[in-house]
């Protein structure tokens, strides 16, 4: 799986993603509110709106911006100048205009009409403090209202890689959407592409994940902690092996330590590129994904994959929140020509 990967030849996407539809509510704060509040650091936690409510009015001055995993990582592929497309649900309200507006900015096509009844837009209010890390707590809202009709499949049939996020696995209905798309993706000759998303998904669906992961699954991701979470183990080698040929390729990240890709009996070991201070560390396994998937769907070997996946990660870090503030496109030009 390199340059040899065949797609249909008449895809006018190379990559869509279905994923929760959330505005980012990013905090800069200290280890003494995440305590104070009972958070459980650098994890993330789902919430209710009445307590999304009460942690946004005990927070301090944040930045909203558009998130979401697999949108973050569509707007990575959009960025790079890849052809990227996703699929998920807003409400009709302010936050829901944010969201749309911004991942139409980049470039990706966005269609799904926004509820008009129902819970509001999702929120996840991301704490970052002073070393990095984030606490992470969201509140699902409008993106669980998500339902098999609702899927554009004209859009999923016309992508090389569908990419789905494992946060989906919260919701019942969003699952069964997730299945459907993954079935017509499958059928029109696309590859699909799985994030397990957080170690705490992973415990709540692992028996779900396993499956998927044996023979359901052509391209995983997830970090270290995510793949020793899905086979119960502390030996990260072991999981690895676990894993192995259970999809035709695996990138796993492992923060500083930089990641793994795997393909057949194939491996490389893949180093970080160090571009700045480290100011926050969201988004880095969504850009991580971008870079990946966009030169996975451009032919390129998958070692190349992974250096522009590191390259994407490397420079998120340096900034606050999960959307690049200068263009990927020639930052892979200075670094990896």
């Amino acid at each position: 799986m390199s340059s040899e990967t065949r797609f249909p030849s008449d895809c006018s996407l190379d990559v869509v993603g279905i994923g929760n539809a959330i505005v980012d509510v990013l905090v800069q704060t200290d280890d003494g509110f995440i305590a104070e509040h009972g958070l459980q650091k650098g994890g993330m936690a789902l919430i209710d709106e009445q307590q999304a409510e009460a942690l946004y009015k005990a927070s301090g001055t944040g930045l909203e911006t558009s998130g979401g995993s697999v949108a973050n990582t569509m707007v990575g592929i959009a960025q790079l100048g890849g052809r990227a497309g996703f699929i998920g649900r807003v409400r009709d309200d302010q936050l829901g205009s944010i969201f749309s507006h911004d991942i139409r900015a980049v470039g990706a096509r966005f269609e799904t009409p926004a509820a008009t009844s129902g819970a509001t837009t999702a929120r996840c209010l991301i704490y970052v403090t002073p070393d990095a890390e984030r606490t992470m707590c969201t509140f699902l809202g409008a993106s669980t209202q998500l339902e098999p009709e609702d899927l554009d499949l004209s859009m999923v049939k016309q992508a090389k890689v569908l990419y789905l996020e494992g946060y989906l696995w919260d919701s019942p209905a969003a699952k069964r959407a997730f299945i459907a798309a993954a079935e017509a993706c499958r059928e029109a000759g696309g590859k699909v592409a799985l994030s397990l998303s957080d170690g705490f998904c992973v415990d709540r669906h692992r028996a779900s994940f396993l499956e998927l992961v044996n023979g359901h699954v052509d391209v995983l991701f997830a970090n270290d902690v995510e793949i020793q979470s899905l086979y119960e183990t502390d030996d990260f080698d072991q999981a690895l092996e676990r894993v192995r040929g259970c999809c035709s390729v695996i990138a796993i990240t492992r923060g500083a330590q930089g990641s793994v890709v795997l393909s057949g009996d194939q491996r490389w070991d893949m180093g970080i590129f160090g571009l700045g201070d480290l100011v926050d560390t969201t988004g880095a396994g969504d850009l991580y994904a971008g870079g990946f998937l966009h030169g996975f769907t451009q032919g390129e070997s998958l070692e190349r994959c992974g250096e522009l996946g590191a390259l994407c990660a490397g420079q998120i870090v340096t900034q606050l929140g999960a959307r690049s503030q200068v263009s990927l496109k020639q930052l892979a030009e200075t670094h990896l020509n």
